[in-house]
């Protein structure tokens, strides 16, 4: 829409600028100058780019001359920074960090930056103790570097190469002579990587050394940013918290990492504890509880609208439990596939009778008993419902454990022929008040006892989906 009659022209540069990484070639000609790069068919850099011209033709090469010399000086100014800069290392630049504010209550990229290790030490040790292969060594090395191309005169020309350059310099530069390569290539790696994934298209760090480090960094931001109150609301998101989560929810998913929300956060905020920063946190904002709700969404928009899954199965899993992203996620695939059954939509149907029955007991004034007294159980009906429980319940209990959620999800399907009985024969709201308890005890230790997986009264049934058609 910014030319009315467009076409394109192919210019060219001093092949000599090939020497550049081709990240800063490209991030000049396609986000600065609005070129398109041009490779060969192996996808390397060609020494040539094409520029949408809002004209006919240009047929002396006059435009296409002013181009190519406004592209020169662009590929001068970037090299010029990219040779200023090699002159102090990495390491150097950590220190510089203290001149660079982070947030003005959270203190400098260096206050961050020593946050930021502390919270990937944990993170790291935990994945490590899962059983996960990971090189902490390498998570704290890329932890202490990853923010110190901020001071560079290429990510102050190039913000949005912000984490990329970092990668690039600790590539070109030797960071340990008592490292291998390997490893010295896995710190690169990380710190190029770390801002990923900047939307939900996005992909996520390569290796599960830059995922640590990823989310270690988006996590600091979150947990300084609610602990002074500075929480997202409506449209109003200034520092991109929503982004971050997003990233944070997709890095978990994707490297299936065994990471509690709630403890991630709970350690996040502990990095911050005697600091300056500290003294500024609101007392009125109840932080564990903002990130629950705030996480929750963020998982739930992951679930329905990144991996489609249906809006009534993802509010049944987050019910369940939000803090296991990858748990969440293996219980919206085995609840996906158990729903077509008979079994299972009569017994959503019954869990959302049962749930109906509690809230109007409670709203009554209905004592429920503590616990179930067997003396009281008189129908046949609820005899054979409250023997059911505790069998089925401990073979759900062991499914769930080896996160085997399908199979536990037949298994309470099996539950259908007891229920219906149940409600068939049985009459909860007696007048008969230590009857009418026991009952309503029966009916809340069989919602509670199956509901960890998954809460299936928030389950549309077919026959809900009929009576809304019509």
């Amino acid at each position: 829409n910014l030319t009315e009659f467009p076409s394109a022209i192919l210019g060219s540069f001093d092949p000599e600028f090939l020497a550049l990484p081709e990240e800063v070639l490209v991030t000049v000609m396609r986000d600065h100058q609005k070129y398109f790069a041009v490779e060969d068919s192996n996808h390397e850099l060609l020494p040539h780019f094409l520029a949408v011209l809002n004209t006919d033709s240009d047929p002396q090469g006059i435009i296409r001359h002013g181009h190519e010399r406004v592209l020169r000086a662009r590929f001068n100014d970037a090299r010029f920074f990219w040779q200023t800069d090699q002159k102090h290392s990495l390491r150097e630049r950590v220190t510089w960090l203290k001149q660079v504010t982070f947030q003005k209550d959270l203190g400098t990229y260096y206050e961050k930056t020593r946050r930021v290790q502390r919270v990937c030490s944990w993170l790291a040790e935990s994945i490590r103790q899962s059983g996960i292969a990971i090189r902490p060594g390498v998570v704290h090395k890329a932890a202490c570097l990853a923010k110190a191309d901020l001071t560079t005169e290429l990510v102050k020309e190039f913000t949005e190469l912000q984490g990329i350059v970092g990668g690039l310099y600790a590539r070109a530069q030797d960071l340990d002579r008592d490292m291998k390569e390997d490893a010295q290539q896995a710190i690169a790696t990380a710190i190029y990587d770390h801002y990923t994934p900047e939307s939900v298209e996005d992909s996520v760090p390569r290796t599960i050394e830059g995922a640590v480090l990823s989310i270690s960094d988006k996590a600091d931001s979150i947990a300084g940013m609610f602990s002074l109150g500075l929480v997202p609301s409506g449209s109003k998101d200034p520092f991109a918290l929503r982004r971050q989560a997003n990233g944070i929810v997709k890095i978990i998913a994707e490297h299936k990492l065994p990471l509690n929300l709630a403890q991630l956060f709970e350690y996040a905020r502990e990095a911050y504890r005697g600091s300056a920063a500290e003294k500024k946190f609101s007392a009125s904002l109840d932080y564990a509880d903002a990130l629950r709700s705030f996480f929750r969404e963020r998982l739930e928009f992951y679930l329905r609208d990144v991996l489609g899954f249906k809006y009534d199965v993802v509010n049944a899993v987050l019910a369940a439990g939000a803090d296991d992203v990858v748990d969440a996620l293996v219980r919206a695939e085995a609840l996906t596939q158990v729903r077509p059954s008979e079994d299972f939509e009569s017994i959503s149907a019954s869990f959302k009778r049962i749930k109906n029955i509690l809230r109007q007991a409670s709203e009554n004034q209905k004592q429920v008993a503590a616990s179930i007294d067997s003396n009281l159980l008189r129908e046949p009906a609820e005899r054979e419902l409250a023997a059911a429980i505790p069998q089925i319940s401990k073979k759900v209990e062991s499914l769930r454990g080896e996160r085997r959620y399908q199979q536990a999800l037949l298994e309470i399907s099996r539950l259908r022929q007891a229920v219906d009985t149940f409600f068939d024969k049985v009459m909860v709201m007696v007048e008969d008040e230590p009857l009418r308890a026991n009952r309503l005890a029966l009916l809340q230790t069989l919602l509670k006892e199956f509901s960890t997986i998954a809460d299936f009264s928030a389950i549309v049934t077919e026959k809900e989906k009929g009576t809304a058609g019509s």
